[in-house]
């Protein structure tokens, strides 16, 4: 018996830097345009703003370097932008109420009863209203004489306010209408987070004895920090963001006492006796600081939070 000769194996052809790479690769290929709009629109008009904000520009002329005159202006008494930061801290602070009251409202219609549909619909309602359309419905409803506030104040004996026409309350009823969309946004977050809360961990702490506060501080929050962290980021920015709101409500008024930086930015930089682009880029840029200080604490806060618990 002839011993069998077995044919030559062919050499292996070497694959290619791609081949190689192809799982590691490939997200980023998907990755790629987002990574590039984003760096565009976004990354590099933050860098150009740090630059034009040391220099006096109208926008069409030529720069002319001033280094931080702009910022020298702002911090060395300028009346606008002092009454402009501190409405935004009260924005900030007082709007961060639409996540606990989303998180009520979400705890709420978290049922399984008939209709809760509906009524999750009409609690979602707000937020898919534009900031200008949820504007002009405040402004009719604090209107002095007409207006629906005052008609219930007049039912209970008050007597009638004007909310936009009193620079003492303006801000505060500007607040008001900007919580009613954002509460149902926060909710929208919170009623997904409690889907994916884990019914195994409920039943072993009503095993344990668990219930009412204790089960939503210990049981269901720990499991709603997604939703939570999502929620105080968007709320922020929208709180220090705010324009559309003062914009058709009060324009900034009366005398200014509603005035936020963005909107004070918008003045400076564009409106119609602004053309100051250096300025207002500086103004951007203190706003940026202070988005970036609040997100930066509260990223950190989770951080040392999840650190802990491992």
């Amino acid at each position: 018996m002839t011993d069998m000769v077995s044919p030559p194996i062919p050499p292996q052809r070497s694959r290619g830097w791609y081949k190689r790479n192809e799982i590691a690769v490939t997200p980023w290929l998907f990755l790629l345009p987002g990574i590039l709009f984003f760096a565009v629109y976004v990354i590099i008009p933050i860098f150009q703003s740090f630059w034009i904000s040391f220099h006096e520009w109208d926008g069409l002329g030529e720069k002319v370097w001033v280094g931080t005159g702009n910022y020298e202006r702002l911090l060395g008494g300028d009346r606008k932008f002092e009454v402009s930061f501190w409405n935004n801290i009260k924005w900030l602070f007082l709007y961060l109420l639409a996540i606990p009251a989303g998180l009520f409202i979400a705890l709420l219609l978290n049922q399984t009863v008939r209709g809760i549909r509906l009524y999750k619909s009409m609690f979602f309602f707000p937020f898919v209203l534009s900031q200008v359309v949820v504007g002009l419905v405040f402004s009719w409803f604090y209107l002095p004489r007409e207006g629906l506030l005052n008609a219930i104040l007049g039912v209970v004996g008050a007597g009638p306010v004007n909310i936009l026409g009193d620079p003492t309350l303006a801000t505060y009823g500007i607040i008001a209408a900007g919580l009613w969309p954002q509460t149902a946004y926060c909710m929208i977050l919170y009623l997904t987070g409690l889907n994916a809360v884990d019914p195994e961990q409920i039943e072993a702490a009503r095993l344990d004895g668990a219930k009412g506060w204790k089960m939503l501080w210990y049981v269901v929050l720990p499991q709603l920090r997604p939703a939570t962290f999502i929620a105080f980021v968007v709320t922020i920015i929208g709180a220090l963001r705010s324009f559309d709101l003062i914009s058709v409500m009060t324009n900034g008024g009366p005398f200014g006492s509603t005035r936020v930086l963005s909107f004070y930015m918008f003045e400076e930089s564009l409106s119609e006796f602004g053309f100051r682009m250096g300025y207002g880029a500086a103004i951007a840029v203190v706003l940026f600081f202070i988005m970036l200080f609040f997100i930066a604490y509260f990223l950190y806060s989770m951080y040392r939070d999840e650190k802990g618990a491992r």
